[in-house]
Order: structure tokens, then C-alpha cells, then sequence
């Protein structure tokens, strides 16, 4: 355990937000090459690993989403969780990645994938065209551990874009933002309810009347807004602002608001975030959409959804409702990067998991989760795979409220000892 948060803390201390990896990724290089690894760096800086004759494929991310003054972590301890001041951890997916060096330094006949950039839409694996070479992958990117993912929902980005052409108007001018609301995964963390930053402050603006000159909002596209921003005028004074909106009064004067302003908050405003409808089931979300982002890019005014669903049908109804949405308010719709679900399926390989982690967490279980999982691709790419996730107990990932149980970290651990070890008679 000792030697895992160790690990751990060296890859805190190096920067690795999402397209900025690189000296992340040439520490982890050389640590596999030290332990006698043969070393495998594709072109969308994914690291394949692999010692002897590989019997199980371990599988984490080694980017990070970063929130508040990370990637400048200083770490806290305090009641058996590690969290970090003022930004996000990067236990997500760092803690798996620390495993991993850790069974490096223990095990022989294993392979393993960290992969770049997953944070960003799943775009490393999606690159990653190597050879598994056990079909056997245990991913370490889940967050309870009282669970055995075999199963995740599929995903997509949905941009609605519009002219970005601007008009003089005159009126009281105001610059207003938020900064503190708690944010949170998209996926894991959207049945919470959790507020939404760009939609709370194009609300505010729509209902007094105003437009916009400026908005920006949001942090990554698979994360719930915490923050938002926006320069906009009113015909009148805003004597009453909520304790959650700061603000400043730049007095009455002439902007330059977005001839699109009132298509652009009208439709934040219709726009339906979270959870669309259920799977009773699984227990979890079925379909859900996340408003992530907002703001001018590339000469057009920009929002980007982040859907997703355990099914296709639910992932293509979701994208109809929101292109018919954005197109009803005069805006352009556009698909981007899709991801299939990966089905819940039972296997030999899955229950052998599953009764290693019991000797650890016997109230364990098989069970899916409502984001996105790498293996899931990794099984889209060769079907021959058999998958499943594991993690520690992680709160809050993809904010800075983040924070990893120590004592689950320990009981994940001797588990994938327990799985490297018995593998090899499987």
C-alpha cells in the first residue's frame, strides 16, 4: 500500500491535465523500461507495456481533468481520504495507474495499456491500434468498490453552432459569473442533480431581459459546469442578483451583443439537464445529457452536449431531441465523436474477478456503469476480449471536491494481486 501512494504522489507532482502529458508520459516509459518492460508508444501517446507471457492485461488512463489550480496539487490527508487543496485530484484514473507500477515492480507474464487522453471524449483508445495480446483486460478506472463493471453506457457529442455576428446596444452592462458551484462527472454524478453553471447564469440573463456580449462556460466536455461567465446588458438596473452570481456594474454604455443572443439563452434555457429516463434494472441512468461547454470558437458561438446511454436507441433518441432543439432556435447541429455501450455480459473472466475482489469486498457485485469505460472500446476493436473494472471508492471526481478512500485503495490492491496471481491458471 505504502509503495502504491507513493507512486501515486510522484505522478501528482508532474503535470498531466488532458493534451498536456508528456512528461507524464516519459516518466511512466522509463519506470516499465526499469522494470524490464518492453515499451510501446503509439502516436496518440498511448504506453503498451509487456514482460514474459502475458496472462491479464492491465488497463488505465494516465491524464487527468483539471479544476481549480490544478494541475497544481498539493495533497491533503485527513479522516482515511487523500483529497487535494483547491483543485481536482487525479485519482481519476491516477490511483490506477500507480497500481499498475506497483504490480510492475511484483509480477512477470502481464501486459498493460496506459492509455492519453481519455478524458477528452475516449481519444487515445480510440487511436490505439496494438495488439492484446491475453484477451484478458482488467480495466482500473472504476470508482466503488463494491463493484465489478462489466457493462457502460455508450456516448456522444452534440455542438450547436451559430453566427457569431455582433450589434450595437446600449443598456445598463454588467460583468456576472459564477465560480463556486460543486461540478462533478457527467456521468457518474448526473443523477444528483447537480447545478449546472451555464444553464443557472443564461437563465438569470434571460429572465431580466438581457443580452449577451460575452459567455463562456464550463470545463470539459464529460464534466457537470462549475463555472461561467458572461458581459451582458439590461434595459434596466439589477437591484437583487443571487448569492451564487458575483458581479460587477460597468455602468450604462454602447457593447456589442451577439445578434444571436436571444436564440442562444433560449435554447440553454429550454434545454432539459440530466437524466432523461432510467433503467430500473441496472439500478443506474439509462439515457442522460450533460450541457458542458459554451462559448465562441473558430468564428461561431458554440455549446456542447455530452450524451449518454446503456443503449444505441436511447444514444440516437437523445441526439434527435437535442438537434431538433437547437435547430427550432436557428442553430446549427452537428454529431462529433461517438462511443458504442458496451452490454453488460457474464463471463468466465468476470466472475473470476469478481470472487477475487470478494475475498477483500464480500459485498461485492457485477454491475454496469452510466459512463464511459476504455475496455468497452478496446472490446469494440477486438471481440475476442473479455473485460471487466475495478476501483476504489472515489467521490466527486472531475471536481474539487475529489477524494479517494485510503483503506479502499489497500482493498483494490491486494485484489488485483489476488487476480495477477491466479490468472496465470485460468
Amino acid at each position: 500500500m505504502k509503495k502504491v501512494m507513493n507512486y501515486f504522489r510522484q505522478i501528482c507532482e508532474i503535470p498531466h491535465l488532458s493534451y498536456e502529458t508528456e512528461a507524464l508520459r516519459d516518466f511512466l516509459v522509463e519506470f516499465a523500461k526499469k522494470h524490464e518492460f518492453s515499451v510501446e508508444v503509439d502516436s496518440a501517446g498511448n504506453i503498451y507495456v509487456c514482460k514474459g507471457e502475458p496472462k491479464i492485461c492491465l488497463q488505465a488512463h494516465y491524464d487527468m481533468v483539471g479544476v481549480g489550480l490544478a494541475p497544481q496539487i498539493e495533497l491533503v490527508e485527513q479522516d482515511g481520504f487523500l483529497s487535494a487543496k483547491n483543485s481536482s485530484l487525479g485519482a481519476d484514473n491516477g490511483i490506477g495507474v500507480a497500481i499498475i507500477m506497483a504490480m510492475m515492480s511484483e509480477f512477470d507474464n502481464f501486459e498493460a495499456v496506459l492509455t492519453n487522453n481519455e478524458e477528452v471524449g475516449l481519444w487515445g483508445v480510440r487511436e490505439f491500434n496494438g495488439t492484446i495480446k491475453s484477451k484478458k483486460m482488467l480495466n482500473l478506472d472504476s470508482e466503488d468498490e463494491n463493484e465489478v463493471i462489466i457493462g457502460c453506457a455508450g456516448s456522444a457529442e452534440i455542438r450547436a453552432l451559430c453566427d457569431s455576428a455582433r450589434e450595437k446596444k446600449s443598456g445598463f452592462c454588467y460583468e456576472i459569473f459564477i465560480d463556486d458551484f460543486p461540478g462533478g462527472h457527467s456521468g457518474i454524478e448526473i443523477h444528483k442533480n447537480l447545478p449546472n453553471a451555464i444553464k443557472f447564469l443564461a437563465e438569470f440573463i434571460a429572465k431580466n431581459g438581457g443580452k449577451i456580449a460575452e459567455f463562456s462556460g464550463g470545463e470539459r466536455a464529460n464534466s457537470i459546469p462549475a463555472k461561467a461567465s458572461a458581459t451582458a446588458i439590461f434595459k434596466n438596473e439589477i437591484s437583487n442578483f443571487p448569492n451564487f452570481i458575483k458581479h460587477k456594474f460597468l455602468g450604462f454604455k454602447e457593447c456589442e451583443i451577439y445578434e444571436n443572443s436571444d436564440n442562444i439563452l433560449n435554447l440553454i434555457c429550454e434545454f432539459k439537464q440530466g437524466v432523461r429516463d432510467f433503467n430500473d434494472e441496472l439500478g443506474l441512468p439509462q439515457t442522460s445529457i450533460n450541457l458542458s461547454l459554451a462559448g465562441e470558437k473558430n468564428g461561431k458561438f458554440e455549446l456542447l452536449f455530452y450524451a449518454r446511454s446503456m443503449s444505441e436507441k436511447g444514444l440516437k433518441g437523445v441526439k434527435y431531441q437535442t438537434k431538433m432543439s437547437a435547430e427550432n432556435f436557428g442553430l446549427e447541429c452537428v454529431f462529433g465523436e461517438t462511443s458504442e455501450p458496451w452490454q453488460p455480459q457474464r463471463s468466465e473472466f468476470s466472475e473470476f474477478i469478481l470472487k477475487n475482489l470478494q475475498k477483500f469486498v464480500p459485498t461485492a457485485k457485477l454491475g454496469a456503469v452510466h459512463a464511459g469505460l476504455e475496455c468497452g472500446v478496446f472490446i469494440t476493436k477486438d471481440s475476442e476480449i473479455q473485460a471487466a473494472s475495478i476501483g476504489p471508492n472515489i467521490t466527486s471526481p472531475h471536481s474539487t471536491h475529489e477524494k479517494v478512500e485510503l483503506k479502499s485503495v489497500e482493498k483494490i490492491l491486494n485484489a488485483v494481486r489476488e487476480i495477477i496471481s491466479g490468472v496465470q491458471n485460468l
